[in-house]
């Protein structure tokens, strides 16, 4: 009897000891959540501190994340913090990002859900060449299929300023904004940005143009549209 009283404390004891490995192990793969791998140094592939590397700061650190579908067979992955495009905050980063270039003075952007627009006051003697730097800044800054549209005019900015209370849900938003566009068309917009795309991000000829609000990407204007 005491012999089989000792086995099971024996058996229970290694139970625990799994139970706490287990539990470790667990909390050392995933400390974030049930899906992000680490690195055999146990650093978080999210890492916010990242790697000391001599004198570097952390705006120089890369930034690398993995994440499996669910460590568990048939569990769900957790989709609930999934990052959203703050459009305020975009658009506050394209205008000091604007500000910044040569010769551009004073910045006003518009971000809406697919497009952006720049007003912006310079003293550029090369209209053209500023105009291309405006907009490829703002490019640099937004998802690839955003539109960019730009004005040397600072009274363009209190055109678009108005549309900063408004939201992709307001009543005929589109065709206010869209005559918008078309008189910010009539000012300086760069270089095309390769064979495929016009000036402005559009893509020329795609089979889904009738899906697509572009102005100047090779779509056939309508007859009634050219007769007016």
């Amino acid at each position: 009897m005491k012999k089989a009283w000792i086995i099971s404390l024996g058996a229970a004891v290694s139970l625990s000891a799994c139970a706490q490995m287990a539990e470790n192990t667990r909390d050392t793969l995933y400390p974030r959540n049930g899906n992000t791998i680490n690195v055999s140094d146990r650093n978080d592939l999210y890492n916010v501190q990242g790697l000391p590397n001599g004198t570097d700061s952390r705006l120089n650190n890369f930034g690398y994340v993995r994440h499996q579908k669910s460590p568990i067979a048939g569990g769900m992955n957790n989709v609930g913090n999934l990052p959203t495009l703050n459009r305020e905050r975009v658009a506050d980063l394209i205008s000091k990002l604007c500000v910044q270039l040569p010769h551009v003075n004073d910045v006003a952007t518009l971000v809406t859900d697919e497009e952006v627009l720049i007003a912006y006051d310079t003293d550029t003697k090369n209209r053209f060449e500023t105009a291309d730097q405006v907009k490829k800044t703002a490019l640099s800054v937004v998802p690839r299929y955003y539109h960019v549209y730009v004005a040397d005019d600072p009274r363009m900015m209190k055109e678009i300023e108005r549309f900063g209370r408004l939201d992709s849900n307001s009543r005929n938003i589109d065709q206010i904004i869209d005559t918008t566009i078309r008189e910010m068309l009539k000012y300086p917009q760069g270089r095309k940005l390769s064979d495929g795309e016009n000036e402005n991000g559009e893509m020329i000829n795609e089979m889904n143009d009738h899906l697509d609000r572009d102005f100047r990407d090779g779509t056939p204007i309508p007859k009634q549209t050219m007769s007016k």
